[in-house]
């Protein structure tokens, strides 16, 4: 089966961007994987689909609806990073002429907004703190008191000291833990470039107290102002930027007492600029991102029968 696609990047966070708008393609985890692979496939971080609006929900004035597969084939829950470069995809596209945009994704609705100078802010909706609807836990683990929230001990074993992370190797991890329509677990360190990503960030994906799994951040505070991080993505490991990760790390680094509610995250693909009015209390506050997003290239692929 011959399908077109577009290769897409938001700060170095890729994805192939398939439009289902006029029919599905019903691929399966198989064919998803071979999208994502880079020597077999087109290569990609995530495979995002653009579905019309789904029938039944008439009055919320949405556009389209958001679907998102990591390169393992499994479908998740959100993806800022995507979320931009969905907005501008529809836009060159022709399936809208709207500057601002609302879709459905798994974990609820999003609003996405294309500024004149070709950034996209997306509002990525309020945080989730309930440790049921992350979902973490935490049985047989104490949370420790910090700032105005509150960081949680895992065990993780390493081979070897990692200075950076703030721990020896009997240390436990001490993460913040969230969600921003998927879980994310928040630690941070002192030098995100000898941080202990690959090693200790699969280990914190796969930890038993996230049944679903969990993007591990590595966060480093520059100022109050600014952050550099590095996130072991779920069913994708390191990417260049993850857009839900900057999101969770502004938030926890602001509830910690180490940030202001306007932050610049440096992630190794670019810049993004993460806003939170939860500082003056109103967790319910909705955590705005902008940042870059750039079509690549377009093209044609055959894909096989795959399951």
């Amino acid at each position: 089966m011959k399908i077109r696609f577009t290769k897409m990047q938001g700060a170095g966070n890729d994805f192939v961007v398939l439009d289902e708008t006029r029919s599905r393609l019903n691929l399966s985890a198989g064919q998803y994987r071979f999208l994502a692979d880079r020597h077999f496939g087109v290569g990609a971080d995530q495979i995002l689909t653009v579905r019309p609006a789904p029938e039944g929900v008439a009055g919320q004035g949405l556009d389209f609806e958001y679907v998102i597969h990591n390169a393992d084939g499994g479908e998740v829950e959100h993806c800022g990073n995507g979320a931009r470069c969905f907005v501008r995809y529809v836009r060159e596209k022709g399936l809208t002429a709207k500057d601002a945009v609302k879709v459905k994704v798994v974990g609820g609705v999003l609003e996405l907004r294309q500024n004149p100078d070709g950034r996209v802010t997306v509002d990525m909706g309020a945080p989730v703190f309930d440790l049921k609807r992350i979902p973490f836990e935490p049985t047989g683990l104490e949370a420790r008191s910090q700032g105005s929230w509150q960081v949680w001990p895992l065990d993780i074993e390493e081979k070897q000291d990692h200075p950076s992370a703030n721990r020896s190797d009997s240390a436990p991890v001490l993460v913040a833990v969230l969600s921003m329509g998927n879980p994310h677990a928040v630690q941070v360190v002192d030098d995100v470039d000898t941080a202990p990503v690959q090693t200790q960030g699969a280990r914190v994906e796969r930890h038993p107290a996230f049944p679903r799994r969990v993007n591990a951040g590595f966060m480093q505070v520059v100022s109050r102002s600014r952050i550099r991080l590095r996130v072991f993505e779920r069913g994708a490991g390191e990417t260049l930027a993850c857009g839900t990760g900057a999101c969770a790390a502004v938030v926890a680094g602001i509830r910690l007492g180490l940030l202001d509610p306007r932050v610049d995250v440096e992630t190794r693909g670019g810049r993004l600029t993460i806003e939170w009015a939860g500082a003056s209390g109103d967790l319910a506050a909705p955590v705005l991102m902008t940042g870059p997003a750039t079509t690549v290239f377009e093209g044609e692929i055959d894909i096989p029968e795959l399951t």
